[in-house]
């Protein structure tokens, strides 16, 4: 299974990923994006997470 990365030492917290798709991607309190655990994620909207990310730090692996 693909599962979403995001490199947090290249990311800008920009909120892009987070409002591109909110079920995967969360701003934590903390100020870093966390990614959900989920069984099975949504490749497309990943996709145009990863397609949107100005600092380009998300990634499948």
């Amino acid at each position: 299974m693909k599962i979403p990365v995001v490199e947090l030492s290249d990311c800008i917290v920009c909120g892009i990923c987070e409002e591109v798709c909110p079920s995967v991607f969360h701003i934590s309190d903390l100020g870093y994006v966390q990614v959900t655990d989920l069984l099975k994620y949504p490749e497309e909207e990943v996709d145009d997470a990863i397609k949107h990310c100005p600092a380009d730090c998300i990634f499948w692996e």
